[in-house]
Formats: structure tokens, C-alpha cells, sequence
């Protein structure tokens, strides 16, 4: 999952009983009582069909979300005046140049260690100013013939990141694609706007979101592109019966939740050598003499700094966090696998390239020559209690595959245990926007999702969803517990 929600948890009751308060976990109101046709709808389990509930990507249905058009609701809806969407997007860019930069927000090396450089939640942060990402501060999206310009490619579901408390309906995104990498392999950039969505009945616990999830659900029945592309620009931008817009500003981390972010995928390096490097801001509310949007780097959630893997002299407070975890870790299905990381070692950064150690755990957990370690052994002595034939190898292999960057590229079709096999990326994304990776369906051009989510992913939020409307008894997790069990991306 791409938040923590623990330290929020106590004050969930509070937040319950002073009302409405305009962000997420805030409004509370009551439903009464379901009328029997409600009872038996919910006990009716849905067909789930992925590509039009789950992952929607045709063209024709996404031309009406365009960047611009979201830009604009979240300044309007805020409330902050004088802020264009142009200036959003530039300040968002800046963040990874140099300071000062455009003096109009945060940036890469506001925190310098005297030995790591620019850092992060104490961890490396690289900049990254022009010929990449941050050379985009400069430059107008919307213009015409923009070379920064952008393009929706898939609107997602994440009920399954809920947690099982309902202090939240999950998370509904937008990923956006920039226009030049459709014939650009070396152009390449993505912007995935995560929307955690607030739940307007939080006293009824997740029953309080089943009007959106069955909103949802319903476009599955609908054989009509036109009329599931109409309620899906209700959910986003008008907001469904009394659900909040998913486009709303406070969707996206300024909460009391501390709920929803926007995480990017960054490859605009146009010298070797080139590294994915997957990123992740909060949109906040900043105010002084005026009142300003600003978009905010944090740590890259699930993303722990890979050297946490190396040997000690004893086994640290990370690696013994990951050991009692090895009951998720060990689970015999890809999607039962789980990992779940303290904040407080989460870099803020996850780099994909094969060159960079730093997010490749087994490169720190069993380096070239180790014959054994303290970690080796504390996971070994858990693993044989547990019954498991895994080896610690395999349950760092999983943990990896857990990261952004596993999950996108280091773990494509590796061997995690179990005899199961990871699930692979489309080399690095799981949607592209590339004109060579276009599919027709009915008629309809659509952008082409990964493997790993048509097989594995997507079949399993499908029958989550199916289960959660007919009532079906879940297993018995922590309050914020997502209820897909999945605390990674």
C-alpha cells in the first residue's frame, strides 16, 4: 500500500465525532436501515468484468479527462486564487532541480548530507534537473505542439486498498503519460494521480462505501462505451450520489489521513546511464499571507533503502520488522504475498536500473562472497518455526517484488518460491502509452496493460469487489489493513 495509516488510527473516533471538516474521514452521516431488495442485491455476487470496471483504458473514454481539465478542478475546489495549471505543473517539475529553482516550492536538495548528497527521509534523493524531469519547470503543457505535453491512459480501481475499518474507500487514479514517449523509447515519463477517495458513512465501516463500489461494478453491464464513459466523468468530477469528486485537491494527501498521493515514473535521461526512477508527492494546501497549491516530495512508500539488507553485528530494528512479517511474506499464492514497511525507512526514491544497487535488496542481503549473516540467520530460525520450505533468499526476492521498483522491473519473471514466478511488468510499466503497444477491442483503440495485472492482479480485485457486495465474511486483518491484503503499489 503507498500510505501508512497506524499513527492516524486513534484519532479516527475523533475525527467521527466532530463532522464535517472538508477532506477525507471528516463528514459523517447515517444511512438507514437496507430495504430487503438491498438485501438480496448484496447477496448476489456480481460478475466483475476487469477491463471495464477495474482498468479502463480505451481512448474515447479517457479523451475526456485530460491533464488540463484536472488541473483546473483541483485549483478550483481549493480555493487558492492566482494559480494556473501551468504553474502546477511547472512547480511539480521543479521539485527535482536545484534550489531555488522557481522559488515556488521544495526541491531536491533542501536536506544535504555531508556524505550522501541530497537526501530524503535521511536517505539518497537525486536530482534530476534538465535534459530530465526537472527540465519540464520551463515549459507549458497545454501550449500548442507542447513538448511536455501529456495524455490520459488509464483510469484504475483500487477498492482493494481500503482498509478494513472503511476509514477510506480506496483509491481511484488517473495515469498520464508524456505524449512523446508513444514513439519515444528514451522520452518517457508518467504521472499516476492517486485519489483516496473519503468515505461519507465512516460510522458504517466499509458498508459505507458500497454506493461507489457498485457504481463501479455496474459498468460492467454496460455494453454502451458512451454511457460508462458518462458515469465515470460523474465519479471523477461531479461526484457520485454523495461521494466526493475523485478529482477534489484534499484527495490527495492533505487530509487528516494523510490519504492519496501522486507517484511518478521518471525515464526522460536522454544520457546513458538512463534509471526508471519511481518517485511520489502529496499535493498540500500551503498557506502564509496568501493560500498556494504545492506539490510535495515524500518517501516512496514500501520502498525500503536497500543497504537496510546488509549484515550487522545483530539483527536491526528493519530486518527484525521484515522477519515478523514473514507469515505475509510466505503466503502460496502471488497475490496473498505482503509487505508492510515503517515509514521511517522508506527512501524516497526507487530506482529500476541494473546498475544501481540501491533498490536491488538481495545485491546489500547476500553480496558477492557472504557465506552468512545475522539477518540469514534470524530469517532462517523464523522460516523453520513457521514450517516454511522457503529459503531467506526467496523472502527477499519477494520482499523486492514488493518495491516499485521490483514490482516494475527487477523481479519481471523471477523465481520468488513457492513455485510461483513473478508476474512480469511490460518491461517497466504496467500500462503503456506507446503507439506499438495499441490494442482493438470492439472497434475501440484502447492503451495495453502488463501481464501481471491482466493474470494475477486484476482476477483478484475482481472477485474481492464480487465478495465485498455479496457480503461474503473476509479474513480477520488489522483495522487499517488494506483489505486486499497488498501494502505495496
Amino acid at each position: 500500500m503507498s500510505f501508512d495509516l497506524r499513527s492516524h488510527a486513534t484519532g479516527l473516533s475523533a475525527a467521527v465525532v466532530l463532522g464535517c471538516a472538508g477532506a477525507l474521514g471528516a463528514c459523517v452521516t447515517a444511512d438507514p436501515p437496507p430495504l430487503d431488495h438491498e438485501r438480496q442485491a448484496a447477496q448476489q455476487a456480481p460478475h466483475i468484468e476487469p477491463r471495464r470496471s477495474l482498468a479502463i483504458t480505451e481512448q474515447p473514454i479517457l479523451a475526456r479527462f485530460s491533464l488540463e481539465r484536472v488541473l483546473d478542478q483541483l485549483i478550483a475546489g481549493s480555493g487558492v486564487t492566482g494559480l494556473t495549471s501551468t504553474a502546477l505543473f511547472q512547480q511539480g517539475w521543479d521539485v527535482f532541480n536545484p534550489g531555488p529553482g522557481l522559488g515556488a516550492g521544495p526541491h531536491c536538495d533542501d536536506t544535504i548530507d555531508p556524505e550522501l548528497g541530497p537526501v530524503l527521509n535521511g536517505y539518497p534523493f537525486t536530482c534530476r534537473p534538465a535534459p530530465s524531469e526537472g527540465a519540464q519547470a520551463s515549459c507549458d503543457p497545454f501550449a500548442a505542439g507542447s513538448a511536455c505535453a501529456y495524455i490520459p491512459i488509464g483510469l484504475f480501481m483500487r477498492f482493494d486498498l481500503a482498509p478494513e475499518d472503511g476509514r477510506h474507500c480506496g483509491e481511484y487514479r488517473i495515469v498520464y503519460a508524456k505524449e512523446s514517449g508513444r514513439t519515444e523509447g528514451q522520452n518517457r515519463n508518467l504521472v499516476i494521480l492517486e485519489a483516496a477517495m473519503r468515505n461519507p458513512h465512516v460510522n458504517q465501516g466499509l458498508r459505507g462505501c458500497r454506493k461507489l463500489v457498485q457504481a463501479f461494478a455496474e459498468l460492467s453491464d454496460e455494453p454502451d462505451l458512451e454511457a460508462r464513459a458518462d458515469v465515470l466523468e460523474d465519479i471523477y468530477f461531479d461526484g457520485h450520489r454523495e461521494f466526493d469528486p475523485v478529482v477534489l485537491w484534499s484527495n490527495f494527501g492533505d487530509n487528516p489521513l494523510d490519504a492519496g498521493q501522486i507517484r511518478t515514473n521518471q525515464f526522460m535521461q536522454p544520457d546513458a546511464p538512463r534509471v526508471w526512477s519511481l518517485r511520489e508527492l502529496k499535493l498540500r494546501k500551503v498557506c502564509g499571507a496568501t493560500c498556494t497549491l504545492q506539490l510535495v516530495p515524500v518517501t516512496a512508500k514500501v520502498n525500503p533503502y536497500g543497504p537496510l539488507f546488509a549484515d550487522a553485528a545483530a539483527t536491526t530494528p528493519f530486518q527484525l520488522e521484515l522477519a515478523d512479517q514473514l507469515p505475509s511474506l510466505t503466503a502460496g499464492t502471488i497475490g496473498g504475498i505482503g509487505l508492510r514497511v515503517s515509514d521511517v525507512y522508506n527512501s524516497g526514491q526507487s530506482e529500476a536500473a541494473g546498475a544501481v544497487l540501491e533498490s536491488q535488496f538481495a545485491a546489500h542481503f547476500a553480496p558477492p562472497g557472504a557465506a552468512t549473516s545475522t539477518f540469514r540467520n534470524e530469517l532462517t530460525t523464523r522460516l523453520a518455526s513457521l514450517g516454511s520450505a522457503l529459503t531467506p533468499d526467496e523472502v527477499v526476492a519477494r520482499a523486492q517484488a514488493m518495491s516499485c521498483a521490483g514490482c516494475h522491473r527487477f523481479s519481471n519473471n523471477a523465481a520468488i518460491g513457492g513455485g510461483l514466478t513473478w508476474p512480469p511488468s511490460l518491461g517497466f510499466v504496467h500500462i503503456s502509452e506507446r503507439d506499438v503497444d495499441l490494442e482493438v477491442e470492439d472497434g475501440v483503440t484502447r492503451f495495453k496493460i502488463s501481464l501481471a495485472l491482466t493474470d494475477h492482479f486484476l482476477p483478484d480485485r475482481a472477485s474481492l469487489i464480487a465478495d465485498y457486495l455479496a457480503d461474503v465474511p473476509r479474513p480477520v486483518r488489522p483495522a487499517d489493513a488494506p483489505i486486499g491484503n497488498r501494502w505495496s503499489h
